[in-house]
């Protein structure tokens, strides 16, 4: 017996299902009819399929007539429609699916295969950015790569994007042995043609790196591995600091000794204004990448700023869901606080797509659109999940955490746009402060951390991080 479908959108994409649908009736469907939200199609007929009303006559439709499943098929759909049409198949009891958004259908037509679960990524209101993949793969084809942290979820992903490039060597380093070998074998078995290795090492021992960087001699470095949870980082500055300072440092410099022509680290809009020492080190780190741009020879160094990545470990889409598949409650920092949100792949696309643009120096960053409260992000994703906010699933207000900020921004004050070769992606350069003395800096925070003076860290960051604002205890 066929499935009987309602397509929401009598547009072009909604045209192609239909006619995928009739020139494959082995699918098992059968076109019930349209909804569209044009007034004038109402009552009309659509390639002989009627127009049975406007999206919010849904639950009603299906009063009437008997209907399925729900194929939501407006590509350039807003996050508010999609959510409301969630929710409006939700209170009628019907399954829901979504088409592809407007880039691929540009691309081609629509197709059944196509069809699929509404994912968190088409909920942020925007067409998700393309990268020029060919440009992509005519620079790293046969080049060596290394990703730093290759074992996290950014630095994984990493992996698996520039696997597809014909690669000729693929090098995975980090410290976290059983990571290391779970990527390892998924890129191995993927890609059996490029020379995969495991490199079990920790960026904070800048001897080792060296002896490594001699022996395998990478052309791009990839360098993702990072402290990142901001509340741990507020009750252990010393390890933000040996991480993604002097970690940085080190990759910086066994970067410039060993041969290796591109660099691009990955940092995060944390970094701009920072009121956490997750996001100052971060911008320090920013600083390092700018001051060994401009010396002579050496390296191309890049930096990407990222949003908050969606489906990342740590981040706040995974805690939801689990959230949410326990029965909730859900928790919230605040009713105002924002993000600005980036796909997984988007975010690991944007670092090789910044490999190949970058002169050196600059700092790449992802037009991500405007930001999105964190919550409207768990109600949408509650109803994803057929489930009412604070009816069915509870959302709890918990405060913002040590380090946390209500509000990110991408661009310091102090920072100005350049001119972009690519559409989506903005560019600008770390302003160091005048008269700043990098190795100076690093040489007191060396022995602040050796001391375990995480206070002092603290006081010395908001002082050479002019927009910084870190809170600290008065200096006795």
């Amino acid at each position: 017996m066929a499935k009987r479908v309602l397509i929401i959108g009598a547009g072009e994409a909604g045209r192609m299902i239909l006619q995928e649908i009739t020139q494959h009736p082995e699918s098992g469907f059968e076109v019930a009819g349209f909804l569209d939200d044009e007034p004038s199609l109402k009552g009309r007929k659509v390639d002989g399929i009627p127009v049975l009303g406007q999206c919010a006559d849904l639950v009603e439709v299906v009063r009437t007539i008997p209907v399925d499943e729900a194929i939501i098929s407006v590509p350039s759909a807003e996050r508010e429609f999609i959510r409301r049409i969630i929710s409006l198949c939700r209170d009628a009891g019907l399954n829901y699916k979504i088409v592809p958004g407007l880039i691929e259908i540009i691309r081609g037509p629509a197709r059944l295969d196509q069809i699929r679960e509404v994912h968190p990524e088409d909920l942020l209101g925007r067409e998700t950015v393309e990268f020029d993949e060919k440009a992509i793969s005519e620079a790293l084809a046969g080049r060596s790569v290394l990703v730093t942290g290759a074992g996290g979820s950014i630095g994984g992903e990493i992996c698996r994007q520039v696997g597809r490039f014909d690669l000729e060597a693929l090098l995975l380093l980090g410290r976290g042995e059983n990571q290391i070998y779970d990527i390892e074998y998924e890129m191995r078995t993927r890609h059996p043609n490029i020379k995969t290795e495991a490199l079990i090492a920790d960026i904070r021992d800048e001897i080792g790196l060296r002896h490594l960087f001699e022996r395998v001699r990478p052309q791009y470095v990839f360098h993702a591995a990072a402290h990142k949870h901001v509340h741990y980082m507020e009750a252990f500055p010393e390890e933000a600091v040996k991480n993604n300072v002097f970690g940085t440092a080190n990759i910086i410099n066994v970067c410039r000794e060993s041969g290796v022509e591109r660099l691009v680290m990955l940092s995060t809009d944390k970094a701009v204004e920072p009121e956490g020492v997750m996001g100052a080190t971060k911008r320090l780190a920013e600083y390092l990448m700018a001051n060994g741009a401009r010396q002579a020879g050496g390296a191309r160094l890049m930096t990407v700023r990222f949003g908050n990545v969606l489906g990342s470990r740590g981040s706040v889409v995974p805690l939801f869901i689990d959230q949410i598949r326990k029965g909730g409650p859900v928790t919230v920092s605040s009713p105002e606080a924002s993000r600005f949100f980036m796909t997984l792949k988007e975010a690991c696309m944007l670092v090789i797509q910044a490999s190949i643009l970058g002169k050196g120096g600059e700092i790449f960053i992802l037009q991500m659109g405007q930001p999105i409260k964190i919550m409207e992000i768990a109600k949408d994703l509650i109803a994803l999940h057929g489930l009412r906010p604070n009816i069915d699933v509870e959302v709890e207000l918990i405060g913002l955490r040590p380090g946390e900020k209500l509000h990110e921004s991408l661009l310091a004050r102090a920072e100005a746009i350049e001119d972009s070769p690519h559409e989506y992606i903005l560019t600008t350069r770390a302003t160091i402060p005048d008269g700043l003395d990098i190795d100076e800096v690093l040489g007191k925070l060396k022995g602040m951390t050796d001391r375990g003076d995480g206070e002092a860290i603290k006081h010395l960051l908001n002082e050479i991080i002019p927009d910084a604002c870190l809170p600290v205890r008065e200096k006795r």
